[in-house]
């Protein structure tokens, strides 16, 4: 059974760093560690910005994004939906324990917080409304970003450890997102498209389908003459991620010329999710939360 959530705190001003601790301790699960590296939930107003600024030059100096002029301006990667999310950390320790130490970062939106702006962010892109009728608890992710220098094993497994430990916090019974291949030529993108639609396509009542207007069909090339082993080898790790979790895709695509990307939606039922991060999570927390 899942319980009420409140919804999470608005826009802080960087001075209240006791009441975002508080504030973040209620959303969060305290901090893992692997060796110098920790994963935990942004507590201040400063690491918040690190994350912003991170996120910028990964998508927009790194990744080609277009930006408009207040984020060129800004240097910073900023949407109204920020002040509302949970904004998971990856961070190193011997850069330093705060915003200093920034070198990961995932946005996390429940129910209640998409509540507060009036929808999803992937509502832009994908109908979503089978997923929003979802009777539990429900978590969007998006923004998923890693310095460069840190794109290591351990660095993207500390993230789906803190992934994790937050669904087990917040009861989460059904993830999604938006999740992105590189690049907007469908033709170099055909093979890892198609495979994505013939192997991993969601139950129908699961199924999120691309806007009308911004549909672009999945299934490129005949399936059946596709070397699948190479074009799941050549999805980005994150949606290799997901799809070990047990995750699907919604049907159709989308083209983010803004951030020179092409977007599926992933759907994750996390009773689906592997069964070695129950076994984990469940022996940390003896079958409560974390937090607790």
């Amino acid at each position: 059974m899942t319980r009420p959530l409140a919804p999470p705190p608005g826009p802080r001003a960087p001075g209240d760093a006791g009441e975002d601790a508080s504030l973040a301790a209620s959303s969060g699960f305290g901090e893992l560690r692997a060796g110098n590296l920790g994963v935990r939930i942004a507590e201040t107003a400063a690491e918040l910005d690190a994350a912003l600024a991170l996120r910028y030059r990964v998508f927009y100096e790194e990744c080609g994004a277009r930006p408009d002029a207040t984020t060129a301006a800004t240097r910073r990667d900023r949407d109204e939906f920020d002040a509302v999310a949970d904004h998971l950390l990856v961070v190193d320790h011997d850069r330093g324990p705060g915003a200093e130490g920034v070198v990961g970062t995932y946005r996390l939106i429940r129910r209640p917080a998409a509540a507060r702006i009036g929808r999803f962010y992937s509502s832009s892109e994908y109908d979503i409304s089978r997923l929003e009728a979802y009777p539990g608890n429900i978590l969007e992710l998006g923004r998923s970003c890693v310095d460069a220098t840190y794109r290591t094993r351990a660095a993207l497994q500390l993230l789906w450890r803190g992934i994790a430990a937050y669904v087990f916090r917040h009861r989460i019974d059904l993830m999604f997102g938006c999740a992105s291949l590189p690049g907007t030529d469908l033709d170099a993108l055909a093979a890892q498209l198609t495979y994505l639609h013939a192997n991993h396509l969601a139950p129908e009542a699961l199924r999120p389908r691309a806007l009308p207007e911004r549909y672009v069909e999945m299934r490129r090339l005949d399936p059946a003459a596709l070397d699948a082993r190479a074009a799941l080898n050549a999805l980005p790790p994150l949606i290799k991620g997901y799809l070990r979790l047990g995750g699907f895709v919604g049907d159709g695509a989308v083209l983010d010329h803004q951030f020179n990307t092409t977007d599926v939606c992933v759907v994750v039922k996390t009773d689906l999710v592997t069964d070695k991060y129950y076994r984990h999570y469940e022996r940390v927390a003896g079958g409560r939360d974390p937090a607790e």
